[in-house]
């Protein structure tokens, strides 16, 4: 994950001629790993570069086939499995063949490449991770009457990928460098470089592409979880199943983000601020094979748990009976947020309405399923916020 390579400069003026560039390059590491451990290695990305593609590649088959699907909220959840395919195809590709070489095999403008498109990626997925918490939060706690508003999730996608290459472009530009990293078979930012003007970009980049995002996410599904407790004191036995399932999807969430992003941005300060040779290439190449891993758990994690893409996986696979297509197969995000909203009136715990306040609106009715249906009829249910 991060080069040895001490002398390795990458950081050069944007006025030094590039044929300097060219000379300071190498594609070979002081330490490398064994044969057997690259093949190691290449089969842990040959799995990723796989398992990701065929699992985002459901994502954008199972959007373009069930309309119902296409609601504001999941334009969020599709930016980040296009993210994370575009990893799996123009990166994780890079790597795969080199490990099987053992070797970096593109030259100097081919990890500059790779650094910029993984980083920015990667970037990506993170941001449109942490703006799908908040809009779930906001979801729940807001009291909302508009009709879906597709203009908001198009400006948080656009924003996720304006903000991606906001922070992915200065190193191309003399702000840090892209270059080799770990077994030297894949690229990154410069993590060893011992320069003021790249520690600063590091830790910029620390601060705002991974302790933010890990922030917002631990804030607002810390918030939503205690927000479904809350309601679930009313009522234990009627809430106890929905509010389990909101406690699984949240902590499956956070801890698998924490496991796949954590170790990496660990040891990426520990190589940037820790002596030299702290961190071994051997050593750095798991923390770098558990980032690329999230393209393979993100598509499971956000939408094989939720009901919606769920049920419509089931008729995909001829598994369940294809309903009509107005809705039947699946339940919109936006009948969730008006169950919600018909219950915050006051200042209760999620701000619960009495129960002749909730009347059946004629979007559930059209869905008949049993998690709304107990909506209908007990108004101390939580509301189920993973749909």
């Amino acid at each position: 994950m991060f080069s040895e390579v001490s002398d390795i400069n990458l950081t050069s003026n944007l006025s030094e001629p590039l044929a300097s560039l060219e000379q300071d390059w190498s594609d070979t590491p002081h330490v490398r790993l064994s044969r057997s451990g690259h093949r190691v290695v290449s089969v842990f990305l040959g799995s990723i570069m796989v398992f990701g593609f065929l699992n985002n590649l459901l994502v954008l088959v199972l959007f373009c086939k069930f309309k119902t699907l296409r609601t504001p909220v999941n334009m969020l959840l599709l930016n980040i499995s296009v993210s994370d395919m575009l990893v799996c195809v123009c990166g994780t590709t890079l790597s795969f063949a080199s490990s099987l070489r053992t070797r970096w095999l593109y030259g100097r403008h081919g990890c500059m490449w790779y650094g910029f498109i993984n980083s920015c990626f990667g970037i990506v997925s993170l941001i449109s991770l942490s703006v799908l918490s908040y809009d779930r939060y906001s979801t729940l706690m807001v009291y909302n009457k508009r009709a879906p508003d597709y203009r908001r999730p198009l400006l948080a996608v656009g924003g996720s990928w304006l903000y991606s290459v906001v922070w992915t472009v200065p190193p191309l530009l003399g702000w840090s460098s892209y270059g080799l990293e770990g077994a030297g078979t894949s690229c990154s930012v410069t993590w060893t470089e011992r320069t003021s003007r790249s520690h600063s970009y590091i830790v910029c980049l620390f601060v705002f592409c991974l302790g933010l995002p890990v922030l917002v996410m631990v804030y607002c599904y810390g918030r939503l979880l205690h927000a479904v407790k809350q309601v679930g004191r009313i009522r234990r036995t009627a809430a106890r199943r929905r509010e389990f399932h909101i406690l699984f999807m949240v902590i499956t969430t956070v801890v698998c983000y924490l496991l796949c992003w954590m170790p990496y941005g660990v040891v990426a300060m520990m190589a940037t601020f820790g002596r030299p040779g702290l961190i071994s290439p051997v050593a750095s190449v798991i923390p770098s094979i558990l980032a690329k891993s999230s393209t393979v758990i993100n598509p499971v994690i956000y939408i094989l748990m939720n009901k919606q893409f769920y049920r419509c996986f089931l008729i995909l696979l001829h598994c369940k009976h294809h309903l009509t297509e107005n809705g039947h197969s699946s339940l919109p995000s936006k009948t969730t947020m008006v169950q919600l909203h018909r219950r915050v009136c006051d200042g209760s715990p999620l701000g619960l309405c009495p129960a002749p306040a909730v009347t059946r609106p004629c979007a559930v009715e059209a869905e008949g399923t049993s998690s709304v249906a107990s909506d209908k009829t007990d108004p101390a249910e939580p509301p189920d916020v993973s749909s």
